[in-house]
């Protein structure tokens, strides 16, 4: 397998011959204005540009997978640059019904008992974006849906694979952990926060706990150094990184391919 990070949590994935988007987020710098519910709402985003053109990313894309369709994972680019008969795959029947009428004529909505395709087995895995109990109803209060999904890739011929998600450290990441014990994990961690101080995604503490409990395990710090509510950077995690001497996490730059 090979893994493009893009920008943000937007991921090319090259798993068992089968050549995944993830997330597209398409929109050039400063298009959009920071969220008004997060901190440094002053900030445009995205931060910075694409690191290629549009066509190049979307070439002979084999399927799109959509965490969930909040604005720094799914746009307007996205949709008018993917061809509406491309197999997508989404977290819900919510969203396969915004896809529909986003034109997209080929939604299938990912199970937690495994969906395949082609030789890849994807499993759909719990998120928890912020704190069920304190993001959720914050969530519904500007009208923003607080649902997201990991996905975990399973194949014969390619190491476990868990994509993690718009997701804090919570017995749902460590469930699917220890149930499907992945050698690749990409975890969305600029620790991404709202006005309240809660975080959406992961920190420095929530990789931690992802390290202890999976030290054998490849880390891939990914939803860097893009959206207005980081709190992380890249450098802050490599920093971490050279001062306790790990060896085991990447944090990519902008248009790096790793391979495993």
């Amino acid at each position: 397998m090979n893994i493009t990070q893009i920008r943000n949590a937007t991921l090319v994935v090259n798993y068992a011959d089968t050549k995944f988007l993830i997330d597209p987020w398409f929109s050039p710098k400063d298009y959009m204005p920071g969220f008004d519910a997060a901190v440094n709402a002053e900030v445009r985003q995205p931060r910075v540009d694409l690191p290629c053109k549009i066509d190049e990313i979307v070439a002979d894309i084999d399927a799109v997978i959509v965490t969930h369709v909040h604005p720094d994972h799914w746009d307007e680019f996205a949709q008018k640059a993917l061809d509406k008969n491309i197999k997508m795959f989404v977290q819900s029947d919510i969203d396969k019904e915004f896809m529909i009428s986003s034109g997209f004529k080929n939604v299938e909505v990912l199970s937690d008992s495994g969906t395949i395709y082609n030789d890849v087995e994807l499993i759909k895995t719990g998120c928890q974006h912020g704190r069920r109990e304190v993001v959720k109803p914050l969530c519904e209060q500007i009208g923003m849906p607080y649902d997201s999904m990991g996905i975990v890739f399973k194949s014969e011929s390619e190491k476990t694979l868990y994509i993690a998600g718009d997701t804090i450290w919570c017995q749902e990441v460590e469930t699917a952990l220890n149930t499907y014990k992945p050698d690749i994990i990409v975890l969305n961690a600029c620790a991404a926060t709202v006005l309240n101080g809660e975080r959406l995604i992961m920190n420095l503490d929530d990789i931690k706990n992802v390290l202890d409990l999976m030290p054998k395990s490849t880390i891939i710090a990914s939803h860097m150094d893009t959206v207005s509510h980081l709190t992380l950077t890249r450098k802050d995690i490599k920093e971490f990184i050279a001062k306790n001497d790990i060896k085991n996490i990447l944090v990519p730059e902008d248009g790096e391919t790793m391979n495993f």
